[in-house]
């Protein structure tokens, strides 16, 4: 009897890390993607909420001083807090914090909920590739790389045009909303996918 009979079947996930790519490229897409979606609801932000248009500009200001504040700690909180701990928690406060941005009755709220955001965010590109360092052999680390490099190129760019399109079609407040459902997509998928992965190899960081 062969060896390869003698081991067990290993689960899809574990034998393609593209799987595991395509789900942990989905945080940092998003995290970028709400950089610039905004940008042109800014004017329909201030109307809504009856706020002058220079204050509307602190949503993406806010946003980005959060993200800029957090990403030199991120690798101690992800020491601290334990890797798939820290990037299941931060996706899952970023989107909380997009629901609550999305409900916003004031501009202070919006901006508050911005600044949340922008923190939990700053732990998803930092994440995602670790996970995708981890995921794949030394020989693709490149080639994963080279894909979340796509994604966070293509996320500011699609922004103002999703964004304008949302505000037009729906109303601002879906330029935030859109991240909840798919949030909570990558939250389920990001988990069930740590969790094969533990089960498989125990000893993997955590």
């Amino acid at each position: 009897m062969t060896a390869a009979t003698l081991s067990p079947a290993r689960p899809q996930v574990e034998r393609s890390p593209w799987l595991v790519a395509a789900i942990v490229v989905v945080p940092a897409f998003m995290e970028v993607l709400d950089t610039t979606i905004a940008l042109v609801a800014l004017r329909y932000i201030a109307g809504g909420l009856s706020a002058a248009a220079d204050d509307a500009e602190w949503v993406i200001t806010s946003y980005l001083a959060a993200n800029a504040f957090i990403l030199p700690i991120t690798g101690w909180l992800s020491a601290h807090l334990g890797r798939r701990n820290y990037f299941i928690g931060s996706i899952a406060v970023f989107t909380l914090s997009s629901l609550m941005c999305g409900l916003a009755g004031s501009l202070s709220q919006l901006i508050l909920f911005r600044v949340i955001q922008g923190l939990a965010g700053g732990g998803l590109q930092p994440g995602s590739q670790a996970v995708l360092l981890d995921a794949f052999p030394r020989e693709k680390q490149g080639a994963a790389m080279t894909l979340f490099g796509l994604a966070v190129l293509i996320a500011p760019v699609v922004g103002p045009t999703l964004g304008g399109w949302i505000t037009d079609t729906y109303n601002w407040r879906w330029c935030f909303l859109i991240n909840v459902p798919v949030g909570i997509l990558a939250l389920g998928a990001c988990y069930a996918c740590f969790a094969i992965r533990t089960i498989l190899s125990p000893s993997a960081p955590s």
